[in-house]
């Protein structure tokens, strides 16, 4: 995101066509000018704790650049807790994620400008030629085309756009000569066979050195891609364009944006979430403004900014219309269906769309900007991070936070949109949790559970090219930075492309194709530069009084079950709904409503896919509600000091972490190493905590062998070398089929890579402390008089009734459905009679990631709600209802669902969806 600068006034229309500084300057929205007005309550920052947080933020990415350098370079990416670059080819494969590496050194091209940025010229000047001297583009690799494209091409343009411009200054880069442009240029090339589409819309990945379709390429055969994947190429081929004057790279992501605009859905003006590239066949329905979606949006506005042309602005304009419509639920933003706009596709949000409220400022809209970022930053104060995804009444959804950035950059924007120093505040309040939390040895490391505080072992190089920009951006004054941050526009990635790009080679036509789709409500439309009175109505507690109501909407909130239209109908004496967790099969009444779904009235056909959606949402919750949390082994002792969190698998037996004090002590290793028989090494073991290998017995066995020797834990490893947490289904330790209530030492599981950095540690430090808990301490080197947080994974409890009812529910679903579905998932149950401990095992999760998982915390606070009325009213009703008669014939379940399949697959989809 950002704001462009350019010497305009407030209130003047923008010519048809517009000088850049000019387009910049409506664009930017006279951030300047609402600066000076929008003051905050807040105690003003002074200007050395400013520069104190700017200079803790240099010395965070120093920390984290120089240990990729010295442990990582030339991989594409630092693995932090194992202190080693990350290679494609040679670990575990992570799926899509692994796209974005092409062996291309990665995180060097992408920190490229924030060196610039943070005004460390000497050490851009040894990047750029590293990158000259080292960096191969010619890999028989398969990549992602949107990832390559926002984080090397652009990478490339940025470094390039600021070579440039300390070039001219005289001092720095004096002997460079467009290098990094025709590098570029070269990259850009090997992009392009990935349009030849009929459509226009690019395959979603390419091999770097054989393109597509053929053999020995590997891909080509994708029909689906995302619309953000083929929606975010405009600046950087557009940029590539304009500074090398070959148009054929504008071209393609144009072509590729007019046929995203083409196919919107007309009634709705929304855009789904994936779409077939050959027909253009929108293949998920749902629309948000988070993944998938996301920086579409954002590059249509930004490529009005940065080319001048009237149709994209036009085009955003539109799509923000039915954005805030529909979609925006203040302060919620929560997707809904294409074709149905009025209802909810999903339950929860996920944290990609973080980076609207920064959007929105741009744009203008600044107060349901800041209902939006106080929210989500509600959510971060109680999970320290923003989830990767989050319910509506804000229990976590998918626990992990790989360090992402967008959050972040709302908070700079809107800083700089207000003044406000609040947003200071809330800098430092991200400055603070990330060297408390994240900060390991070898950098940062994401967290793999937000919940217990265990990392993963990745630090993705958008760490290092957005989060330290616009964190050092938000505390620095203008003189702090070496360049006018005003004559450029941040990428999605934070890459900088300079503004007067817009009046430089266009040899592209830009024929307003927008009024050939649809007709136009210019009121829709900004022309001008909002009045800072209408942003800022002469008050200045007018940010102040957007976030007041908000400051406990998490700790206070309900769950959001009822569409807008359906509250409009019940308040106007309408039956209350039917919810998933009070369906009973056996309740006739409930099956005469079940029956109706779908076929009476546009609200009861709403009720139904509700319904579904609540079903399955809850019939999976309640399966994962009986697997146990995962664990933290958190290393404690000298270098570490609480900063490596290792995500650990529970034990169904033994001393339970939630309900009682965790254990802290030394590690040692037993002998025999697999536990299996009575230790020859009791001594060593003796008020420690044990060390034992996966194998040849039950995790019951060793227990009791390791507890009679005198340890005070344990912690199994497995004997599957390379198994990585990050790779597999988190796993729980089954007893033994027998009575194991004489264990009374807490026992956890660790992966082969996780197990590993403890063994190394003791191979290098040989007195080694660790703390078994169910959540991660904070990171002190004492760890000393804890209080043990509560337990953030208390389980709903729900009548045995009540989940055989809706489990039978499910199956009426189930019955229709030929695909598979997550609900079919269910944990293995694995025997004891095995002689092998591997039948002991049982996976903590579904397939899916160990992660994605619903917390199910009761929050603080008691909710009244619409929710609670409806059940008032609903139970009344029910006591002064005739019973139904079910003698005659029932509708085949068939019918009852035909008019909603394609939702339930939809649903199904999502279940399964991962970021």
């Amino acid at each position: 995101m950002s704001e462009a600068g350019g010497g305009r006034g407030c209130g003047s229309p923008v010519p048809q066509r517009a000088p850049w500084s000019l387009v910049a300057a409506t664009a930017a929205l006279c951030l300047v000018s609402a600066t000076s007005v929008g003051t905050a309550v807040a105690a003003p920052m002074s200007r050395e704790e400013k520069q104190k947080l700017g200079n803790q933020v240099l010395e965070m990415f120093d920390h984290a650049y120089g240990n990729y350098m010295e442990h990582a370079y030339p991989a594409d990416e630092l693995m932090p807790l194992t202190c080693r670059g990350r290679v494609r080819g040679q670990e575990p494969s992570r799926g899509d994620v692994d796209d974005a590496l092409g062996k291309f050194s990665l995180t060097l091209i992408d920190s490229l400008d924030t060196l610039v940025v943070l005004n460390k010229t000497k050490e851009f000047e040894e990047a750029v030629r590293k990158v000259l001297r080292d960096v191969n583009l010619d890999n028989d690799v398969v990549v992602s085309v949107f990832e390559t494209n926002i984080r090397v091409l652009g990478g490339l343009l940025g470094g390039h756009s600021l070579a440039i411009m300390l070039k001219e200054k005289g001092e720095y880069m004096q002997w460079y000569n467009d290098e990094l442009l025709q590098m570029a240029k070269q990259l850009g090339y090997k992009l392009l066979p990935a349009f030849n589409t009929t459509s226009g819309l690019p395959y979603p990945r390419i091999n770097l050195k054989f393109g597509i379709r053929k053999p020995e390429a590997r891909t080509g055969t994708e029909t689906d891609t995302c619309t953000a994947c083929a929606g975010t190429l405009i600046l950087e081929f557009a940029a590539l364009s304009r500074f090398t004057g070959a148009t054929i790279f504008e071209e393609y992501a144009r072509k590729a944006l007019d046929f995203l605009w083409e196919k919107r859905q007309r009634s709705s003006n929304l855009v789904g979430v994936t779409i077939n590239i050959h027909t253009g066949d929108w293949v998920r329905k749902d629309s948000g403004v988070g993944a998938g979606i996301d920086s579409y949006y954002e590059y249509l506005l930004k490529a009005y900014v940065l080319l001048g042309d009237d149709s994209f602005l036009e085009r955003f304009n539109t799509h923000y219309d039915a954005i805030m419509r529909y979609i925006s639920q203040p302060p919620l933003l929560l997707d809904v269906h294409i074709h149905k706009p009025m209802l909810n596709a999903r339950t929860w949000m996920d944290a990609l769309l973080a980076f609207f409220p920064g959007l929105q400022v741009l744009k203008g809209d600044i107060r349901p900007a800041i209902e939006t970022h106080e929210m989500l930053y509600q959510v971060i104060k109680k999970h320290n991070f923003l989830p990767e995804a989050f319910t509506t009444d804000f229990r976590v959804h998918w626990a992990q936070h790989p360090l992402r950035p967008e959050f972040a950059e709302s908070t700079y924007f809107l800083y700089k949109a207000t003044g406000d120093p609040y947003y200071l505040e809330v800098g430092k309040t991200l400055i603070e949790n990330l060297n408390k939390y994240a900060r390991v040895p070898c950098g940062f490391a994401a967290m793999k559970d937000v919940r217990t505080g265990s990392h993963e072992d990745r630090m993705d190089s958008f760490f290092l090219a957005e989060m330290f920009k616009y964190l050092y951006l938000l505390f620095a004054d203008k003189e702090d930075i070496i360049f006018d941050i005003e004559d450029y526009i941040f990428t999605t990635e934070a890459h900088l492309l300079p503004l007067w790009l817009s009046t430089t080679n266009q040899s592209i036509s830009k024929k307003n194709t927008t009024s050939e789709y649809t007709e136009l409500d210019d009121s829709n439309f900004d022309w001008t530069c909002p009045n800072t009175q209408i942003l800022f109505p002469n008050d200045p507690l007018y940010a102040q009084s957007i976030r007041e109501p908000l400051k406990n909407v998490v700790d206070k909130s309900c769950p959001r079950g009822i569409s807008r239209v359906r509250e409009e109908s019940f308040r106007s004496g309408a039956k209350p709904p039917l919810r998933a967790r009070d369906f009973m099969a056996t309740n006739p009444e409930h099956l005469e409503i079940l029956k109706k779904m779908g076929a009476a009235s546009s609200i009861d056909a709403e009720d139904g896919l509700r319904f579904m959606q609540e079903m399955i949402e809850l019939s999976s919750q309640q399966q994962k509600e009986q697997q146990l949390p995962p664990r933290a082994v958190q290393i404690v002792s000298h270098p570490f000091f609480g900063r490596v969190v290792l995500t650990a698998g529970p034990a169904q037996f033994g001393l339970d972490l939630s309900k009682h004090k965790e254990t802290r002590g030394f590690v040692a290793s037993s002998k025999p190493y697999n536990g299996c028989s009575e230790l020859t090494n009791p001594e060593a073991v003796m008020g420690k905590i044990a060390l034992i290998q996966r194998g040849q017995c039950m995790f019951a066995e060793k227990a009791r062998n390791i507890q009679n020797a005198g340890a005070i834990g344990g912690i199994v490893i497995d004997d599957n070398e390379g198994s990585s947490s990050d790779t597999a289904p988190l796993f729980q330790m089954a007893g033994d089929g027998k009575d194991t209530d004489d264990i009374k030492i807490p026992m956890l599981f660790l992966f082969s890579k996780e197990g590993s950095i403890i063994l190394d540690a003791i191979r290098e430090y040989e007195e080694v402390e660790v703390l078994l808990s169910d959540k991660a301490k904070d990171r002190d080197p004492e760890l000393e008089n804890e209080e043990q947080p509560s337990s953030e994974n208390d389980s709903q409890n729900q009548s045995a009734e009540q989940i055989i009812s809706i489990s039978q529910a499910v199956d009426l679903v189930d019955q229709e459905s030929p695909e598979e579905s997550s609900l079919n998932s269910h944990p293995e149950s694995l025997s004891p009679a095995d002689s092998d401990d591997a039948a002991s095992i049982s996976p903590s999760e579904q397939t899916s990631n160990p992660t994605e998982d619903h917390e199910t915390t009761s929050l603080d606070g008691e909710c009244t709600d619409l929710d609670n009325q409806l059940q008032e009213q609903s139970e009344t009703e029910e006591d002064s209802s005739p019973n139904v008669s079910w003698g005659k014939k029932v509708q085949p379940i068939d019918s009852i669902l035909a008019d909603w399949n394609e939702d339930i697959e939809a649903f199904e989809m999502m279940e399964k969806d991962e970021l």
